[in-house]
Parts: structure tokens; C-alpha cells; sequence
């Protein structure tokens, strides 16, 4: 099931020469864990709901295990503090849903555990 590294990033308004070395070295650190960026930075966005500040980064995995490998890889810990030097955010890692997946369901096993919770 895919997985993704999903990022909420706040950049400084001028970036420093550390985060261009850290875009230009990050995809050799994704390739060994089939990594591909889906969404990097969006300038072509429209905020529908609430705010959004940051710029959204999203990679794409072929599982979580290799999620998770990437960000722990000795290769990408050591690009981290190029990235963070400069720009706060949150990083997260998520495992997508499987295919065929049914929010309807979901919503059925959830008011059933509802009404489970309250009798």
C-alpha cells in the first residue's frame, strides 16, 4: 500500500545556499526507496478552507516500511539539518489507504463503535 512523507514547510523569505545543496541532493536519498516527489512546493494553489502558509511537500512510497527507511537512512539524516537550518515545518509520515478503500464503511464501523461507546 503506498505511503507518504508529507511536509508543511515555512521557508524563510530568502533562502540560504544549504537548501538549494539539499534539493539537489535529496532525490539520490529517495531512489534507493522508490521515492518520487508527487507535490513539491505547489506555487499554483488556492486555499478553499482556512490557511495555508507553507509551502506542501508530498513524496510518494511504494509502502510504509520504505517511508520510513528513507527518512531514518543515514544518506537523508544527514540532509535534514540543510533543511531545517532554515525553514521550520512539520514532516510526517502516513500509509494511504488501501484500494478499493470505502469511506462508507468506514462510516459504518464508525457509528457502530459510536453507539457501542454510548450503550
Amino acid at each position: 500500500m503506498t505511503a507518504y512523507a508529507i511536509g508543511n514547510l515555512h521557508p524563510k523569505p530568502v533562502l540560504d545556499e544549504e537548501v538549494f545543496t539539499y534539493m539537489e541532493r535529496i532525490q539520490a536519498t529517495l531512489d534507493p526507496f522508490g521515492g518520487r516527489f508527487l507535490v513539491h512546493g505547489a506555487p499554483e494553489r488556492e486555499v478553499r478552507e482556512g490557511t495555508w502558509p507553507a509551502a506542501l511537500v508530498i513524496i510518494g512510497f511504494p509502502t510504509y516500511a520504505d517511508a520510513r527507511g528513507w527518512y531514518e537512512s543515514e544518506p537523508y539524516r544527514a540532509l535534514i539539518p540543510l533543511r531545517t537550518r532554515h525553514m521550520a515545518g512539520d514532516v510526517l509520515l502516513v500509509d494511504g489507504v488501501a484500494p478499493g478503500y470505502d469511506p462508507a464503511a468506514t462510516a459504518a464501523s464508525l457509528r457502530a463503535s459510536s453507539a457501542d461507546d454510548t450503550a
